[in-house]
């Protein structure tokens, strides 16, 4: 398979062999973290001095997706501590260099999850054949003595969660339009995933640190070592919980049920912190959807420079997007139609709603901070937090110039 980066064809004779260093070898990447958790940083740009350039005389075989683990120590050159980009409970991500002078993002994934090579293998290969322009391209995979490494593009403008959370008041302000833009793109980027692949792919971490940014603020859906495949319209059953507590739809954290709508509450909350420009509060949510005032609701660093329309087709949509009930959760694709203006808010409602009062009504305007979900997600919260953390970025602070600890962070999405 030719992997997206590769242009113009090498013949073999550009095929070097690789030397080991004096000593013996490549060092082995770091081992992954016991506890599963936030990949905060992932590959989203550099925190440290980039690598110098790529010797001259090492060549990957660029007309496969298929790396050896010398190939992949050679482009982060032995897995350099200075280009460690992210950590987290699946593993570590390097930044590589390709010999053509392509970037690259190397994660070595988390061992001991019972997956066999054949199924790791077709998996990859499905997810390889996975092509938008507001995903993240996965290019190649390593399998090395029981280390599995995936390949992807690196992109430059790092994550949404670094913009909106980690950097700091000096930063540039993501204008309307950059939210309106990321919003959709991401929207769309999970709609193909869900509705256009075949099999289906369930992300299951969909958050602010696996939205990545190119320069123009285009967004690109990063982070498919926990995607899950879906050959049909079954719920799947998962016997460990994936994913970052906070995002996590309720049935998922509950009993492990997954189904593409947990993707969408996972959206519906990112929505919410996009709109904000800080951990979702879902009792501002509700009163912008009572009184139509959005000001309390919106990113005070926007300064109220916004778009009331789009503002209001936004709110609905991570309205929609966070209901209790699976069932009443819209697609993607609806999502999506609802960003562009081209389905009412109106119909919006009317595709999920069930015998129940509408949503939006004054009455359900709390239906998202219900003493019920609260009772949930604390039964939730313990299991969850045994294998996963809702926090920020090891380096970052929150928009009040704290690093709150991921307990905080794991109550605020529950009370705030």
């Amino acid at each position: 398979m030719q992997s997206n980066w590769y242009n113009s064809p090498q013949s073999a004779d550009h095929v070097v062999k690789l030397h080991q260093p004096p000593g013996g070898g490549w060092a082995p990447p770091p081992p992954p973290m016991i506890s599963s958790g936030d990949m905060s940083s992932n590959y989203s740009g550099p925190r440290h001095p980039p690598l110098p350039p790529p010797s001259p005389n090492l060549a990957l075989g660029f007309n496969k997706s298929t790396f050896t683990y010398e190939e992949l120590a050679a482009a982060t050159g032995g897995f350099a501590q200075a280009n460690l980009l992210g950590q987290g409970g699946f593993g570590y991500v390097h930044k590589g260099v390709l010999p053509n002078g392509k970037e690259i993002a190397v994660k070595s994934l988390k061992s001991g999850s019972g997956q066999g090579e054949r199924e790791f293998q077709a998996e990859v290969e499905i997810i390889s054949r996975v092509h938008h322009r507001h995903l993240v391209s996965l290019v190649g995979y390593c399998i090395a003595d029981g280390q599995r490494m995936l390949v992807y593009e690196f992109v430059h403008n790092k994550t949404l969660e670094h913009h909106l959370h980690v950097a700091g008041s000096g930063r540039p302000i993501m204008d309307w339009p950059s939210r309106m833009r990321i919003a959709l793109g991401s929207a769309k980027g999970l709609a193909y995933l869900h509705e256009d692949c075949h099999p289906k792919i369930i992300h299951r971490d969909i958050k602010t640190a696996n939205i990545l940014l190119d320069y123009n603020f285009e967004a690109m859906v990063a982070d498919f070592g926990l995607a899950k495949l879906s050959t049909d319209n079954c719920t799947h059953v998962s016997t460990r919980v994936m994913g970052t507590f906070g995002y996590l739809a309720p049935e998922y954290a509950s009993s492990g049920k997954l189904t593409e709508k947990s993707d969408v509450f996972s959206y519906g909350v990112m929505l919410l912190e996009l709109l904000t420009g800080r951990r979702p509060a879902r009792p501002l949510l509700s009163r912008a959807l009572a009184d139509g005032n959005y000001d309390e609701l919106v990113d005070r660093f926007l300064e109220n420079n916004y778009n009331t329309q789009e503002m209001a087709r936004m709110v609905a949509c991570a309205a929609a997007s966070i209901r209790h009930s699976a069932k009443r959760r819209p697609k993607m694709s609806q999502i999506v139609r609802a960003l562009e203006g081209d389905v009412s808010l109106e119909d919006l409602n009317d595709v999920t709603k069930t015998n129940q009062s509408p949503a939006y009504s004054t009455s359900m305007s709390s239906e998202y901070n219900t003493r019920m979900y609260n009772a949930d997600m604390e039964k939730f919260k313990k299991m969850a937090l045994s294998s996963q953390e809702f926090g920020s970025s090891e380096d970052g602070t929150s928009e009040y110039g704290q690093n709150p600890s991921s307990s905080d962070n794991s109550q605020e999405m529950i009370h705030r």
